[in-house]
């Protein structure tokens, strides 16, 4: 069943449109990550679907229940949100936490269960009467995380979680949210910049760039198989070649780039414009010396640049187009790889993921 549903979501800010007709449905108990460049719209549209601003046209239902300003209030308490910049009260740790739990008018009873069962899931047992703006950065982030939780959400939105903290931090944040979304079977949006972190915790990825959400899909669909030259520019895919297709057979197409021919898996009309996602790690390198693989594209080139990039080495190579490889160290090494020697790139049809330009 879907949790929220968002149809035709626009939304202004002044003469600026930040949302262009967003359309998403999160299902009960999944998690959503929209990632996307700064400015492009993901703190919006969390603010949207918790309601916490109303949509300057399209709707926003929850449960099933269309959104209006008479069930606005209601709805609302079955969320909870956790702001890229937590806000503490200067009182203690406890207070902080209660807060919510106090605005409902729960008796203490309640209030004292509850938040003691909100520090132990953020693992800050002893913690009550601490003050809450002595807290580092790290404590700080999972009293907002305890708050959002004392009232037993349906769903929670976290609007960049980890974006101020040290990597150490970060990483107890998400395994925190992680172990809590096992533990409560809980429905979590969040926005983030962090393509990775995106991939560790959520079910499905959103990609949303100038206003406009560009492709959903599990984490594989997202990095393997992006559907557009935005998308995978933002990823990160390495390799980005645009060429016309000048043959079909057998389900393979060719490509003309550079007046060098690839070819690919799929379908196109002779003539159509594509753009060639390749990732750098399904690249081959081979000295001119050693036998080229068998893979169906095999390119020459010159080694225009190389770096080191922790155990792996990171290859530019220039054929007529740019091609970026990486390779192990140990492999770089063994290969005697040099910048301005000749190697052979080769790489599967399969690994070409192409669309129309």
């Amino acid at each position: 069943m879907n949790i929220l549903e968002a149809r035709d979501v626009r939304h202004h800010y002044g003469d600026s449109e930040i949302l262009k007709g967003i359309t998403l449905s999160i299902e009960t108990g999944e998690t959503v990550a929209v990632i996307g460049p700064s400015g492009a719209g993901k703190s919006t549209i969390l603010r949207l679907l918790d309601l916490l601003e109303s949509p300057y046209s399209g709707s926003i239902s929850v449960g099933g229940e269309l959104v209006n300003k008479s069930n606005r209030l209601s709805l609302r308490r079955k969320m909870s949100f956790v702001h890229q910049k937590p806000l503490v009260f200067s009182t203690s740790v406890f207070d902080n936490i209660a807060q919510p739990l106090r605005w409902r008018g729960a008796d203490k009873q309640i209030i004292g269960e509850r938040v003691t069962e909100a520090l132990h899931l953020v693992n800050l047992d002893g913690f009550e009467s601490r003050q809450a703006k002595t807290l580092s950065g790290g404590e700080t982030q999972r009293v907002a995380l305890a708050r959002a939780l004392v009232t037993d959400p349906e769903v929670m939105f976290l609007d960049e979680p980890t974006a101020n903290l040290d990597p150490n931090s970060t990483t107890m944040v998400e395994t925190l949210v992680a172990d809590i979304i096992h533990r409560r079977n809980l429905t979590v949006v969040m926005a983030t910049h962090d393509l990775s972190q995106g991939q560790r915790l959520a079910d499905r990825i959103g990609v949303i760039m100038k206003g406009r959400l560009l492709q959903i899909g599990k984490s594989a669909d997202i990095f393997m198989a992006p559907v557009s030259r935005e998308v995978a520019e933002f990823i990160g895919i390495g390799n980005i070649l645009t060429g016309t297709v000048s043959d079909n057979e057998d389900g393979l197409f060719t490509a003309e780039i550079e007046g060098r021919k690839l070819q690919g898996s799929g379908t196109f009309e002779n003539g159509t414009r594509v753009n060639l996602f390749i990732r750098p790690e399904d690249i081959t390198i081979a000295t001119m010396e050693n036998p080229c693989s068998s893979a169906r594209n095999r390119v020459e080139g010159s080694i225009s640049h190389l770096s080191i990039i922790g155990p792996l080495v990171r290859l530019e190579i220039d054929s007529g187009f740019k091609l970026l490889a990486v390779v192990t160290r140990q492999s770089a090494e063994d290969l005697k790889l040099a910048i301005g020697q000749m190697v052979c790139a080769s790489f599967k049809a399969t690994a070409i993921h192409a669309v129309k330009a």
